[in-house]
């Protein structure tokens, strides 16, 4: 259940009271109000979904207060997310869906990672390199860079990151989403995409050397476009994904169309990850006013990745 101080328990039972596609729940059934059904093992959710949330019963050192973090439960959480990737990689669950965790709480526990994303692959190493795509109806986009200051992000940008995360995204949406030429449309860096050289040199230097071996590669990529137009009415038909540069050129964007609706699916591992596009909300924790709409879609998206991709365990959705 993510971070259990915050907001993933409440909103995970909204989503079941909602109808959501089955799934069932690694946590602490005590941390869970309304139905819930107990169970030993994933193969008996989709049976228990219809009389209440399914829970994998897995008890926290202390119980949670909203809004309050427990270092105490911080071992708990990381083992959650442990299991979870084991059941998917054994093929006893179709999917992962993650609810937010708190990393300033889990690096006291021994979590050495910037995210979910990293500990992911950390877990799962025969992924090629796990790439961060945020898809909602309206967009889909990919940052070549995550969690780092800008500065350092903007240092270590290089052509063979941005083809590296362009044919991983690619391939994502080919065996995924079912696109099968998938319209990249890459990001420039600078203002006006640097401006033909007169507002700095990387869009040059760096970017447009990636478009070019992107479409030797027989892909369909454009760029280094400006990045103050590229996400207009106008110009979002015309792509399937944007590849953008660092992480807040691409989040800013996908939240401002649709911060309820947007998704976190990370590409480039052998299982479906999917997340709700927000944090842990200790803030209104415990009060019952939090949206589980984007849980939903996560849900929902997972659901369809699975299908796409064809039989792999159960129907359910594990979730942490």
């Amino acid at each position: 259940m993510g971070e259990p101080a915050g907001i993933g328990a409440e909103i995970a039972a909204a989503a079941w009271a909602r109808g959501s596609p089955p799934f069932f729940l690694i946590g602490d059934a005590e941390a869970v109000a309304g139905p819930v059904v107990r169970i030993k093992a994933p193969e008996q959710a989709a049976a228990a979904h219809p009389h209440g949330l399914p829970v994998l019963h897995r008890p926290l050192a202390a119980r949670p207060v909203p809004g309050r973090l427990d270092p105490a439960n911080a071992p708990a959480v990381i083992a959650s997310i442990e299991e979870a990737v084991a059941l998917a990689r054994a093929g006893r669950v179709s999917a992962v869906v993650t609810l937010p965790i708190q990393k300033s709480v889990l690096t006291g526990a021994g979590f050495a990672h910037p995210g979910h994303t990293e500990f992911l692959h950390a877990l799962a190493p025969e992924a090629v390199r796990p790439v961060m795509l945020l898809a909602s109806d309206a967009l889909r986009v990919v940052p070549v860079t995550i969690h780092e200051p800008l500065a350092r992000a903007i240092a270590r940008l290089t052509t063979a990151m941005i083809v590296e995360t362009a044919r991983i995204t690619a391939a994502g949406l080919i065996r995924d989403f079912g696109i099968a030429a998938p319209r990249l449309a890459v990001a420039g860096l600078n203002p006006h995409a640097g401006e033909a050289g007169t507002m700095g040199h990387e869009d040059q230097a760096i970017v447009a050397p990636a478009v070019a071996t992107l479409r030797a590669l027989g892909l369909d990529a454009r760029g280094p476009l400006p990045p103050d137009t590229m996400f207009t009415a106008l110009a979002r038909p015309r792509m399937d994904c944007a590849i953008c540069l660092y992480h807040d050129q691409a989040l800013i964007p996908i939240k401002t169309l649709d911060m309820d609706g947007g998704v976190n699916v990370t590409l480039g591992l052998s299982i479906i990850r999917t997340s709700p596009d927000h944090g842990t909300a200790l803030d209104i924790a415990g009060q019952g006013v939090a949206s589980p709409n984007s849980l939903i879609a996560a849900l929902r998206l997972a659901a369809r990745l699975a299908a796409n991709r064809g039989p792999r365990g159960n129907t359910a959705c594990a979730f942490q």
